[in-house]
């Protein structure tokens, strides 16, 4: 049989259908065979929208506790509803699963999964409160022969430099002698219907090399697109910063080439069809960049390198481009409507979508609703409708009012964010709200515009 070390950095796909790679009768005693005789439990701690799919994927064959702290969700989930709106009532059906917002439950589990947020704070700075207090508590419980794995995304090393110690200090226990650690981090992209939990690679790895053998077959069982062994905790931490920083750097090129074509009286989106007909070409679209992963991923690796010395100069200019891209739209329109002889302070504006992307709920970081703030300092009148936001969450957060009815006679009509709900919206729709010389600014070029406009409206595009 091929050894752990000859399998490291591969994906190991085509070994399932001959034997699981790490079996072997000296191990069936476990942790995953343990799991797969129901003698022992998972725990998920967090159980938004990343930790609740991976509880109720792991809930189909093996014993599994969500812990929460928060008990208005987890009241939710005991109904077979997800707070996130990202699983169906469905899901939820004949699964091996209870719901706990007590800590003690952890007790119960032998292995526990931290899948819990990892935000900035107001300077930009990692915010690593939850997932300490998650240490902290799991701390408290932890056994021996335990096992943890992290999912939430961390700069490279936090997990050895930052959570294990917090482990140890609570439970009083030795870390790699009574009690392993793994690293595999989410890749769920919210929204997205096709590329769900099961179909996409999973990134494991583990403390050592029981560990890694254990949190690689565990993984396996329930990830359909196979297993990616990386060498090192630390190597898995940074594959998931550069996942999304990458993203983030090509989005902020883009987005800086619209200005300068939007001064050139040239349309982004035709550039870039164009360009994309050779094949090496990367297709990236100019866009506002929020939410909990590519607007905020690149900055653990910016705070890591300052923690080493090191600038990022390609990455810090990125954030900068796309954290500014909210006001570089404001002053887009404000010019557009200047040019059509129209103050901004006089305008009405509507603006289509406010959460952070298309098909969720989630207003949390989001830029559309950023942008929507500095309209409401400078116009007249600004509607937002969004039928998927919380109109709740939308004054909490931002201040903000949604609307519940689309006027007409707007001065600027704002197309953000491309909800399913949104597909009815035309152009002969946008030109029957619209005042005259209005301004339509359509995200995504979603609408399809004749060579003749009745009101002498002005299309752009980011």
């Amino acid at each position: 049989m091929n050894t752990l070390n000859a399998f490291i950095g591969t994906t190991l796909n085509e070994v399932n259908s001959k034997e699981n790679l790490f079996l072997e009768s000296q191990q069936q005693e476990n942790l995953y065979s343990k799991l797969c005789n129901k003698e022992a439990s998972i725990a998920l701690v967090g159980l938004g929208y990343v930790g609740l799919p991976i509880a109720l994927e792991f809930a189909n064959d093996f014993n599994v506790i969500g812990f929460d702290i928060n008990q208005s969700r987890v009241d939710l989930m005991n109904n077979n509803i997800d707070p996130s709106g990202e699983v169906s009532e469905e899901a939820f059906y004949n699964k091996n699963i209870v719901f706990s917002d007590n800590a003690d439950c952890l007790t119960e589990a032998e292995m526990i999964i931290v899948a819990v947020p990892t935000p900035i704070d107001n300077q930009k700075n990692p915010d690593l409160t939850p997932i300490t207090k998650a240490c902290t508590t799991i701390g408290k419980t932890l056994k021996k022969g335990n096992y943890v794995v992290f999912e939430s995304t961390v700069y490279p090393g936090c997990t050895e430099e930052v959570c294990i110690p917090i482990l140890e200090k609570f439970s009083g226990l030795k870390y790699n002698v009574d009690f392993k650690v793994g690293y595999s981090p989410e890749r769920i992209n919210p929204g997205d219907k096709i590329h769900t939990l099961t179909t996409i690679p999973k990134i494991v790895s583990g403390s050592d090399k029981e560990s890694s053998e254990v949190i690689y077959n565990i993984y396996n069982h329930i990830i359909k697109a196979g297993v990616h062994l990386a060498p090192s905790m630390k190597v898995a931490e940074a594959a998931k910063i550069v996942e999304n920083t990458q993203r983030d750097v090509n989005i902020g090129l883009v987005n800086e080439l619209s200005g300068l074509f939007e001064r050139l009286n040239i349309n982004t989106h035709d550039v870039l069809k164009a360009a994309g007909t050779k094949w090496n070409f990367l297709n990236f679209y100019p866009g506002l960049v929020g939410g909990h992963c590519i607007g905020v991923d690149p900055y653990y690796l910016i705070h890591k390198a300052k923690c080493v010395g090191k600038e990022l100069p390609i990455i810090s200019s990125t954030r900068y481009i796309n954290d500014k891209m909210p006001s570089d739209v404001v002053s887009l329109i404000e010019t557009h409507l200047e040019k059509a002889g129209k103050k901004i302070e006089n305008s009405k504006i509507l603006i289509l979508g406010t959460t952070f992307k298309e098909n969720v709920s989630d207003l949390r970081n989001s830029k559309p609703a950023e942008m929507a703030q500095i309209f409401k300092s400078k116009v007249k009148e600004l509607h937002i409708v969004d039928p998927l936001a919380s109109a709740e969450e939308m004054r909490s957060y931002y201040g903000l009012n949604l609307s519940t009815v689309i006027e007409e006679n707007y001065d600027a009509v704002i197309y953000a964010v491309n909800h399913d709900e949104f597909d009815t919206i035309n152009w002969e729709f946008i030109e029957n709200i619209s005042a005259e010389s209005a301004i339509v600014l359509d995200f995504k070029k979603l609408l399809n515009v004749p060579s003749y406009m009745k009101k002498n409206l002005k299309y752009t595009t980011l």
